[in-house]
């Protein structure tokens, strides 16, 4: 047997000035975002930001349900809004923020698995890596260049052909 070992990179901002301002501005739509959240149960909202390589920038947020099942991601309603919206359009960037008042977020919140999986299927389709900028209840900002580094052995759509 042979023991494979995975890494991932991803760089720290201490504060928000350190950005370029079109990362800054995303960010600041995405919080937009974030304030409208309809998280009744949880509490727990999320805000998500998506800059298109067009430069048309797109919002969601988290959206719950009575029925949990029944909610979705904010993550996946800004990708699936662009997508819908100008088909074929390569995502550049995509900026996830989450706050609560039950407890502190002290590092950024990261997307779950099934927001993970839809921007690596828009990434695989653009053929290029989607920046992705995420951000807390505190100044932690955290950038990861591509989605590999957030799903290392994702499951693409090319292995469901022969």
């Amino acid at each position: 047997m042979i023991t494979h070992k995975l890494t991932v990179a991803y760089t720290e901002a201490s504060q928000l000035s350190q950005l370029e301002d079109e990362d800054i501005k995303l960010l600041k739509e995405a919080w937009e975002a974030c304030d409208s959240a309809y998280a009744p149960y949880s509490q727990f909202h999320v805000g998500a930001a998506v800059r298109l390589a067009n430069d048309l920038i797109f919002k969601g947020n988290n959206q719950e349900n009575a029925a949990y099942p029944s909610g979705i991601c904010a993550e996946r309603v800004a990708v699936f809004s662009a997508s819908a919206t100008n088909p074929g359009v390569q995502i550049k960037t995509i900026a996830v923020v989450a706050k609560t008042k039950i407890f502190n977020l002290a590092v950024p919140v990261t997307p779950c698995g099934a927001c993970r999986q839809v921007i690596a299927e828009y990434e695989t389709l653009a053929g290029k890596p989607i920046r992705i900028i995420l951000q807390g209840n505190s100044e932690k900002i955290w950038i990861i260049d591509g989605i590999a580094n957030l799903l290392p052995l994702m499951f693409h759509g090319g292995d469901l052909k022969k």
